[in-house]
């Protein structure tokens, strides 16, 4: 009676044993029934018929990505390898239909994403494909996540990670970005030099201005003294004849002066009698003067 009543303890554990079943987080089991679909179970401790009910499968329910890298052409004709990178899940509420429809479900989403991809890129340029990744992601997840939705799975997000063109045509890119930019150095080099001129011409100019002005200032105040100084020696008696001599002398003498302390003056020749030279040029210019008036 005792080894028969251990052999149906045995035989009662083992059958709980394989009653029971425990399910974790994040993950669903299908239980089939005589080779039928009965049921699906979330997480938690379950209880089944022994040999009746098993465990037909069990289903992640986290998020998986699949990364596909595919080779195609654009509008220009441009070849460019694309990696997009989609995120997807299988839906808690539609697990019998994941596992039963699809035989191999990321096969099914590689076909998919692939066939999106080659409806889009084609329709844009290469810059454009940089341009719009976002757009096209957004595109092929729609597309795919139709389908996909009709056997269970939802797609999480669709990233284009990689738009990679030729080396030939990397190198022509760099070569046109390299030519642009030479160019618009080249226009910037030439409107700086432009500006460069334009204010030393408006600097020369007002240069010019200025020493004109100096110059007239000048004149205008050697006027002034010299009327002031036939005033004066007028004033002391002297008749407009002697005024004239004067004061064409000391002009006379103030050139000489000039040309004698000029830095540039190597060589003066002077008259070969003096005073005598200068009655010769006084009489000289009383002519002129003469002359002029009688015309």
């Amino acid at each position: 009676m005792p080894v028969l009543a251990v052999i149906i303890l045995v035989v009662l554990v083992v059958i709980l044993g394989t009653g029971l079943y425990l399910v974790p987080q994040q993950q669903a089991v299908v239980i089939e029934r005589l080779g039928k679909y009965l049921k699906t179970q979330g997480a938690g401790l379950h209880v089944r018929i022994p040999f009746v009910d098993r465990i037909a499968t069990r289903i992640p329910l986290r998020v998986q990505q699949l990364d596909v890298r595919l080779e195609t052409k654009t509008r220009d004709n441009v070849f460019v390898t694309v990696v997009a990178s989609a995120q997807f899940r299988v839906d808690p509420s539609a697990v019998q239909t994941a596992y039963y429809e699809l035989q191999d479900p990321k096969g099914q989403l590689r076909s998919y994403m692939e066939d999106a991809l080659r409806s889009a890129i084609p329709s844009l340029t290469l810059d454009d494909v940089f341009a719009r990744k976002d757009d096209v992601a957004a595109d092929v997840q729609r597309t795919v996540g139709a389908e996909m939705g009709r056997f269970g799975f939802i797609v999480v997000k669709t990233l284009i990670t990689a738009v990679d063109p030729s080396d030939q045509v990397k190198q022509a890119m760099d070569s046109i970005n390299a030519a642009q930019r030479e160019k618009e150095a080249t226009r910037q080099r030439a409107e700086a030099e432009r500006i460069r001129i334009e204010t030393q011409a408006a600097a020369e100019a007002e240069r010019t201005r200025l020493q004109g002005e100096g110059q007239a200032n000048y004149r205008r105040e050697v006027a002034n003294g010299i009327v002031d100084q036939i005033k004066s020696l007028q004033a002391a008696g002297m008749d407009i004849a002697d005024v004239n001599n004067v004061v064409l002398f000391n002009q006379y003498l103030d050139v000489m002066r000039a040309l004698s302390e000029s830095d540039n003056a190597k060589t003066v020749v002077l008259p070969a009698s003096t005073p005598g030279g200068y009655g010769e040029l006084t009489r000289e210019l009383t002519q002129a003067l003469a002359t002029s008036k009688s015309i």
